[in-house]
């Protein structure tokens, strides 16, 4: 049998084999799917994480707002609809609709970045005030300045935050979208995010920071979604990129760019127990984050994540970066898009005392990306790596990284005892992924 019949096979054999087969599936196909049904809408969000499906499965399980009583399953269509629904930590399922926009006051009017400045803030005002010529290399910025520019921040965080509870099913409906809200998950148990579009959680007032590496670096302050302290959490069939606001289009100020965006998905502070599925993350550059400090070392024994089936295309790097946790990263496919070289750092982070796991993984990179880029070493030692491809071709990348970089990362096996549900041939990844992430992929329960 050829690869391309293989895959085919394998691409219709994974509506039983995967967790998207747990409500029952059918082939995805171009006529609108029925999640939009009253009856199987239901089914879908009160989905729970399958046993087995990765780091989120194991503990107290992952069930998010399954056991909501009918009362407590609630539509929302605007910000103030969708923060008030999802506060609070009893059973609960919220579906989105439509397109929420976070940058909106409370009678749906669109906000500005204008309409969040503060004590007379302006863009301007802090370019004058801390041009290194002006202020320096040596320290951060201070004084009346930056003090405006802190409030305006706080300002636009009030109003773009989504603080997210405990016990709560998240489920967007088809064609529904959250732009510029940061969804935070800070402390809490049992949630699930399925079947959203997320776009441009930008900040209006990133900070200048001329001590940040050897030319200084614009920081912004809002991730798509943070997860801190957070445990037993299934990231499912979700769209992350800068929607049509790139940092890439921005421009650069001191000679470094102006970055509006943080990480997509950050998973920190000793989070714990989750799931990374069957999503599609794009045409950003922080990706995801998973352990915020070297230094930290309460992350020890925690930040256990499972990365299985996404499509991972044209990201600058941290896909994902690592410290302290056990982080198991396979069947993804990884894709560089002719062009999108520049902006490519690297893919796998290894940090401090990290144990990354990147297996049956398939990349489909541009020839200007060499191949010992893809992994990086960050004050990490150890990762294990096995059975990835490059356009088609077995390719051992922790070796090709080692042989350009010292010193090394030692190889360690991985653990034997994994929670992975579903592995497919690393050749049928490419086409199951295609067919299947994002949340379109929900679209075709029955």
């Amino acid at each position: 049998m050829t690869i391309r019949k293989l895959t085919a096979v394998l691409a219709a054999a994974t509506l039983v084999a995967s967790g998207l087969a747990a409500a029952g599936t059918t082939t995805a196909s171009a006529e609108p799917g029925p999640r939009d049904r009253p009856g199987v809408r239901e089914r879908v969000a009160r989905q729970t994480l399958p046993p087995g499906d990765g780091f989120g499965s194991l503990g107290a399980g992952t069930t998010g707002g399954a056991a909501a009583d009918r009362s407590a399953v609630v539509t929302v269509s605007t910000r103030d609809e969708l923060a008030a629904a999802v506060a609070g930590n009893e059973p609960k399922i919220v579906y989105v609709d439509g397109a929420v926009d976070a940058n909106t006051d409370a009678s749906g009017r669109p906000l500005s970045c204008a309409d969040y400045a503060r004590d007379g803030y302006t863009l301007e005002r802090y370019l004058a005030a801390y041009d290194p010529e002006v202020w320096g290399r040596e320290e951060e910025p201070s004084g009346p300045v930056e003090d405006a520019r802190r409030a305006s921040q706080q300002a636009q965080a009030a109003r773009i935050t989504i603080r997210v509870g405990s016990n709560t099913t998240l489920l967007g409906l088809p064609g529904s979208s959250i732009t510029g809200a940061s969804l935070r998950l800070d402390g809490v148990s049992n949630v699930i995010v399925r079947g959203l579009t997320l776009t441009d959680a930008a900040d209006c007032f990133p900070s200048w920071d001329p001590t940040d590496g050897d030319t200084g670096n614009w920081n912004s302050e809002y991730d798509a979604v943070s997860l801190t302290g957070a445990t037993n959490v299934w990231f499912d069939h979700n769209d992350l990129s800068d929607g049509d606001n790139p940092d890439s289009a921005q421009p650069e100020y001191f000679g470094r760019p102006y970055q509006v965006h943080d990480g997509l998905l950050d998973i920190t502070n000793a989070s714990d127990l989750v799931t990374v599925s069957w999503n599609r993350l794009h045409d950003h550059d922080k990706t995801m984050l998973i352990g915020s400090s070297d230094s930290r070392t309460t992350d020890r024994g925690k930040l256990r994540v499972t990365i299985h089936h996404n499509e991972f295309r044209d990201l600058g790097q941290r896909v994902p970066r690592v410290r302290f946790g056990l982080v198991d990263v396979y069947d993804n496919h990884y894709v560089q898009t002719p062009g999108s070289s520049a902006g490519y750092v690297y893919s796998w982070g290894v940090g401090v005392e990290s144990h990354l796991v990147a297996e049956r993984n398939y990349l489909s990179l541009p020839p200007d990306i060499a191949l010992g880029s893809v992994v990086g070493r960050y004050n990490g030692t150890r990762m294990s790596e096995d059975g990835n491809v490059v356009n088609g071709r077995r390719v051992d990348l922790l070796a090709a990284h080692n042989a350009v970089s010292d010193p090394d990362i030692a190889e360690v096996p991985a653990p034997a005892d994994l929670p992975r549900r579903t592995v497919h041939p690393v050749q049928a990844v490419a086409a199951l992924v295609a067919a299947h992430a994002g949340p379109e992929g929900l679209r075709h329960h029955r």
